[in-house]
């Protein structure tokens, strides 16, 4: 996500760093290449002006120019006025206590993926503890409600749906059951046009009306760019937007509308979907989309990823096979599977400092993950717990069962041993940040 743009402010900061003295010439053109790239990036021209002149104004002050490290000193206040930008902090959903009942109620264009973000969220909060139902009233487009019905089941989460056309009445049906049942969070899935309409906005200013909803959310393609801001800007101008989801997030190289967002809609971003998975919905925090659109990475996040899936225990049992080269095929299959449960490759890469907009997404084949996986479950209990009695018969057997070639698992068992080497090197060093898994990991792409 976002390529372009952090391509071109990874390469600023790299060719600034280098300078022991900036000019007043050094920032205007680094200036005039930030404005480039996010105009490159479709960020709204007057948002793009403001964005460069406050940098101008700030930037050729004594504070950078000097500065003992104007380069360190010029990429700071980028950082602060690229998180200004998004919306300087995360914005939480204001949600009330479990005894009183809060209603979301979710709008949005067709196509922008609002039904499956309505269960995204709905498992997502079931998560934080909340007890929600989803309400289907979406009757515009065609299986909309049994789309809903089939991600509700998946999610163990129940969906509210009635035989009628007449959605404000779903709406208001579904908050008398949430309330009979028990059920402390409505998460009502309204209907989407292919562009907006009058009839579209007075079917949801009437729902509006009748639930009383505490948050009010638009969910926006991404990828949309400026139409996207201009829909924001519309919703909220006619019905009062508590804040924006952005989907197919992970898709957008450009990022524009994300960027454009609050200087133009005057509504901040909630979260962002960042694949198809139903657990693929982040929270947005600006401070963090500033580190990695800049090219520095996002840590914090990365972490909290890890946490996700790797429990103390099982971290601890990781760290003392890598240090003592007990670490086997079979730990490296299962750390395959909790490193998949984190999301793409690439977005992980773009956390880590120093990685983040360094290696082509081209670069990574995917593909290579499936046939190592796929190498390893053909090995037998004993072959995975000891390597090195894989000899040349072993690998013809391996390979068959594996529907690859000796050469392919010649070269899983080469990469083993130097991720192996990798994090055993790392394990004794002050990497703990990070789980050594994925570190050595990265080995394999």
């Amino acid at each position: 996500m976002l390529e372009k743009i952090r391509e071109t402010f990874s390469n600023m900061f790299r060719t600034l760093s280098g300078k022991s003295r900036i000019t007043e010439k050094n920032i205007e053109d680094a200036v005039e290449e930030i404005k480039a790239a996010l105009l490159d990036a479709d960020v709204n021209l007057r948002v793009v002006r403001r964005f460069v002149n406050s940098v101008i104004e700030e930037a050729k002050g004594e504070k950078v120019l000097r500065a003992v490290n104007p380069g360190q000193q010029f990429t700071k206040i980028i950082y602060d006025k690229m998180v200004s930008l998004l919306g300087d902090e995360k914005k939480d959903l204001s949600l009330n206590g479990p005894d009183t009942q809060s209603v979301i109620l979710l709008l949005g264009l067709q196509g922008s993926g609002k039904t499956t973000t309505a269960a995204k969220l709905a498992k997502k909060l079931k998560a934080d503890g909340r007890n929600p139902l989803l309400v289907a009233c979406d009757l515009v487009r065609p299986a909309a409600v049994e789309q809903l019905s089939v991600l509700g089941e998946s999610i163990s989460i129940p969906v509210y749906k009635e035989e009628t056309k007449n959605a404000v009445l779903v709406a208001e049906h579904g908050l008398q059951y949430a309330k009979k049942h028990f059920y402390d969070t409505v998460i009502i899935d309204s209907a989407g046009r292919l562009q907006l309409d009058t009839e579209m906005m007075e079917e949801i200013v009437q729902i509006k009306k009748k639930v009383h909803p505490i948050e009010t959310i638009l969910v926006a393609d991404s990828m949309t760019g400026q139409s996207a801001v201009d829909v924001a800007k519309t919703f909220h101008e006619a019905l009062t937007l508590s804040g924006v989801i952005f989907t197919k997030f992970d898709s957008d190289a450009r990022g524009g509308a994300v960027l454009s967002l609050k200087s133009i809609a005057s509504v901040p971003t909630l979260f962002i979907g960042t694949g198809e998975k139903l657990d693929a919905l982040e929270p947005f925090y600006p401070e963090r989309m500033a580190s990695r659109i800049l090219g520095m990475g996002d840590v914090v996040s990365l972490v909290e990823k890890a946490q996700a899936v790797y429990d103390e225990q099982e971290a601890e049992k990781l760290q003392r096979k890598i240090a003592g080269e007990t670490f086997t095929l079979q730990d490296m299959l299962e750390q395959f599977d909790k490193v998949s449960k984190m999301g793409s490759i690439q977005s992980m890469l773009e956390m880590i400092p120093g990685l983040a907009g360094q290696i082509n997404p081209d670069q990574i084949d995917i593909s290579a993950l499936k046939r190592q996986k796929a190498i390893i479950q053909s090995m037998t209990v004993k072959e995975r717990a000891n390597h090195l009695i894989i000899g040349p018969a072993r690998r013809k057997r391996i390979a068959r069962g594996s529907g690859t070639s000796v050469a392919d698992v010649n070269k899983l068992l080469k990469q083993f041993e130097k991720t192996r080497l990798t994090m055993k090197k790392m394990a004794k060093g002050k990497m703990s940040a990070l789980p050594e898994s994925m570190q050595g990991l990265a080995n394999l792409f």
